[in-house]
């Protein structure tokens, strides 16, 4: 058996994770929001057409922040289309996805949902095909109490109060080719600090993302943030990331690595920004929003591949594996472990397209993908102060890494509660790994519950009313003379949760 150590005290913290670690993402793209959250005449669609059942299985996740609407679509977006009678409301072709969209869900419906299921609204503007003007109208309509143009138009929309959105994206990877109004680093850099400055001066309370690269192998990558932030550094909030990881070698070892290449993404983004600031001999410290993150390669550029111009096609809905799960929780343990600078995460995308949650073309019943479970635990037991832990792990070399430990984690202290949940992936393929970790700096411990995510096949997935791949209570965990030791089974999410300060 493999055997790791951790150890951890709580004088050694990171940071309190921040609620918005734990947002989502609902584009305009495939059957996301149409077949997806929106769906009338469904048994389980509430007066507005949104599904209640999916509803619940987002709040049972408690997304605390929703990003709107796109992603590739938002750069062809003219919001004004999704806003006022819908018997009014025009087709348009979305060119990012080449397909047809209604308009039948706009501004005013998706913000009713987030409100409905709790979650904040975090929205994109147009700086790809639109740019200074078009922000500030949306701005104007979202977030002023009434007495102009766009904010009357609102009231007279039947939405009376303001939206009040605080969180804004300024474009979306705006660095690729692939976008509509593709931009150099310098024309996006002067259109974003104009955008902000112009936007700020509507509503100065504005949280403030700007496009950061679209993944860490782009060929502009770093550069384009030390060109952007040398522009708009003073003007924004957060610099944006965003990354897929995929079995790119066909290679398990290799897959279940990949998540090391985020962890260098975040890192290489915080050092050019911090260069940015010391730049400008600056006490503001950037901070971070990767505001797109997922596994995703199955199928990747599958929207090239089926008959254009339909509306609400099927794509991009990626089957989750366990092998996906394993490293889909390396992502989140990561962004744990960055908490200090990704103060905002959004998981790409929600239900049905790359998403945890799944709905049956035509209104079948709501049923939960592999990811669903690392990203419910992250959110349910990771909103404390994550640790600084040291850890002792074998290794391996894969196809493209070396020294890749088997164990992947990351510990999360509730000290109003008296708890710590250690978040743990064992990435070994056939041999369980024994965690062993202290808790003498706690006053000691019980081990309360270990849950594990596994199963023999690591291309097992999920289907409609086949949730084979679903978290297990294991037993055999122990805590003596104040040490925790558990067994994690190979190719394994795992969530120990204890309590401290006593032992049995």
């Amino acid at each position: 058996m493999l055997k790791a150590s951790m150890h951890l005290d709580p004088h050694f913290q990171l940071a309190e994770v921040p609620p918005e670690l734990f947002g989502s993402f609902i584009e305009h793209l495939g059957r996301a929001v149409y077949d997806g959250v929106y769906c009338p005449g469904h048994p389980a669609a509430d007066e507005q057409g949104f599904r209640q059942d999916v509803a619940d299985a987002i709040r049972t996740l408690r997304v605390p922040l929703l990003r709107y609407p796109g992603g590739n679509f938002v750069s062809g977006y003219r919001w004004e289309d999704g806003v006022g009678p819908r018997d009014r409301r025009p087709v348009r072709p979305d060119t990012a996805w080449r397909s047809l969209e209604s308009n039948q869900v706009g501004l005013n419906e998706f913000a009713g949902f987030c409100r409905d299921v709790g979650a904040e609204l975090m929205l994109a503007v147009n700086l790809g095909t639109r740019g200074v003007q078009a922000a500030c109208d949306l701005l104007e309509y979202c977030n002023l109490p009434g007495g102009s143009h766009y904010s009357d138009l609102r009231i007279a929309h039947g939405v009376k109060q303001p939206h009040a959105v605080k969180y804004w994206c300024l474009g979306n990877e705006m660095d690729g080719p692939w976008q509509l109004g593709h931009k150099t680093a310098e024309e996006y850099g002067r259109l974003a600090v104009e955008t902000a400055r112009a936007m700020r001066r509507m509503d100065p309370t504005v949280k403030l993302t700007a496009s950061g690269s679209s993944n860490p192998d782009m060929p502009t990558f770093p550069q384009w943030e030390a060109t952007v932030l040398d522009h708009a550094y003073d003007d924004i909030d957060f610099l944006s990331l965003h990354q897929y990881l995929g079995d790119y070698t066909n290679d398990l070892g290799d897959f279940l690595a990949q998540s090391l290449t985020t962890d260098r993404f975040i890192s290489t983004v915080a050092s050019v920004c911090d260069c940015a600031q010391a730049k400008r001999r600056s006490k503001k410290k950037m901070m971070l929003s990767f505001d797109e993150w997922n596994v995703w390669f199955k199928t990747s550029g599958q929207e090239e591949r089926i008959e254009p111009w339909q509306h609400a096609p099927a794509i991009l809905e990626e089957q989750y594996t366990m092998a996906d799960a394993a490293v889909f929780g390396c992502m989140l343990i990561t962004l744990l472990n960055h908490a200090d600078r990704v103060r905002i995460a959004c998981l790409a995308q929600l239900v049905n397209v790359l998403a945890p949650i799944m709905t049956e073309p035509g209104g079948g019943p709501v049923w939960r993908q592999s990811i669903y479970w690392p990203f419910l635990h992250g959110s349910l037991y990771g909103r404390g102060a994550v640790l600084r832990a040291s850890v002792v792990s074998p290794r391996y070399d894969s196809l493209s890494f070396t020294d890749v430990p088997y164990l992947e984690t990351a510990a999360v202290w509730h000290e109003d509660k008296g708890e710590l949940d250690i978040f743990a992936v064992n990435r070994a393929q056939d041999q369980p790994l024994e965690l062993a970790c202290p808790l003498a700096a706690f006053g000691g411990g019980t081990l309360a519950e270990h849950l594990c995510l596994s199963g023999p096949d690591p291309l097992a997935v999920n289907g409609p009313g086949q949730e084979i791949l679903k978290p297990r209570r294991v037993s055999g965990g122990t805590v003596q003379d104040g040490e925790l030791r558990a067994v994690l089974p190979p190719l394994s999410w795992n969530v120990l949760r204890l309590r401290l300060g006593q032992e049995c």
